[in-house]
């Protein structure tokens, strides 16, 4: 429905990137407006399976030394997920921190700019130019940090190789003189994931009604499926039930944070999926970006058939530059 359309600028994102002295090669390779339908793009790993989405062509692009910076989005898992599967670093900041202007809109309050690179250091150059700030340099030197294990509602979909490399990272974080403690949320916060689900489907709804009634038959049926009709039927009262949840969930998350500096969590539920009809499951995602925090996950291995693994390290909301300096610190003692 979109064919022969130019826009007519950059979006700001790209604006702060060309002024930074980034040279844009292109566009990559998306899922379906960012959802659930896949794109063409493989994952350079093994061919025969997913790169993840919806940041498939980003991920993949830099994990075949095509680009060494990408730009994603993510609404439920689309930057953390694909670079989890591809090998690379993905770095999902605090909700608002990057501006989405001239960013096609999902979802407003959860739809959030990210960065894929092969580095931490990289992250830290490209928050300081998306944000039009003050460089500042990853601390490498920063004092061992406490660390949370937080195995989330989501722990029993997570296959054996992600258990045992969240478990093993806890221990090796541990023997460099990381504080590692337990973490689980409040029974109420059992079902976030719902929640999460509710708001998605509420606002995604609403915001491509034009590409529904005007569009409906160019529009996939597993968008339309999953997504905007069961959006369109949801109630007022059960979305403003999931946003109120939603808050109480990050004040609850802000008190977690006064006794550990990091969470740590599987970055995907295990290695890319075989095959190009899915993107992967993003519910090791979602928690996350409804809850509007900072996250990075870092290569960590591979599983059993030899394609990449992840950490994710999940840090308080607008406390993302201590959050990489964190990152930086467990990738040392990770390799």
């Amino acid at each position: 429905m979109f064919r022969g359309r130019r826009p007519e600028r950059d979006a700001a994102a790209v604006a702060r990137l060309r002024a930074a002295g980034a040279v844009i090669l292109g566009k990559t390779v998306t899922t379906e407006f960012a959802n659930r339908f896949p794109g063409a793009t493989v994952n350079p790993h093994n061919p025969a399976h997913t790169p993840g989405g919806s940041s498939s062509g980003s991920a993949a692009g830099v994990a075949d030394y095509q680009v060494p910076v990408a730009l994603g989005t993510q609404t439920g898992g689309s930057v953390i997920r694909p670079s989890a599967f591809c090998g690379v670093v993905g770095y999902k900041p605090s909700f608002g921190e990057f501006s989405r202007s001239g960013v096609k809109l999902q979802c407003h309050n959860l739809d959030t700019l990210g960065v894929l690179c092969r580095s931490v250091e990289d992250l830290a150059l490209m928050r300081a130019a998306l944000i039009g700030m003050p460089h500042h340099p990853i601390d490498r030197s920063v004092a061992a940090p406490r660390i949370g294990l937080c195995r989330t509602p989501a722990w029993d979909a997570a296959e054996p190789s992600v258990q045992a490399l969240i478990e093993q990272s806890a221990r090796r974080f541990s023997a460099a003189g990381a504080s590692v403690s337990e973490i689980s949320f409040a029974p109420e916060f059992a079902n976030i994931l719902e929640h999460h689900r509710r708001v998605f489907n509420y606002e995604a709804a609403r915001n491509y009604a034009y590409e529904y009634d005007e569009h409906h038959d160019l529009v996939s049926q597993v968008l339309r499926d999953t997504v905007l009709t069961p959006g369109r039927e949801l109630p007022l009262d059960a979305y403003i039930e999931a946003l109120d949840t939603a808050e109480a969930f990050r004040r609850h998350l802000d008190d977690i944070f006064r006794d550990v500096d990091v969470l740590l969590t599987p970055s995907a539920a295990g290695e890319a999926p075989e095959g190009l009809g899915s993107t992967g499951d993003p519910r090791f995602n979602s928690i996350w970006t409804l809850s509007w925090s900072p996250c990075v996950t870092l290569p960590a291995g591979a599983g059993p058939k030899g394609l990449p693994l992840g950490i994710q390290l999940v840090g308080p909301r607008f406390r993302d530059e201590a959050l990489l300096d964190i990152a930086a610190w467990s990738e040392h003692h990770l390799a």
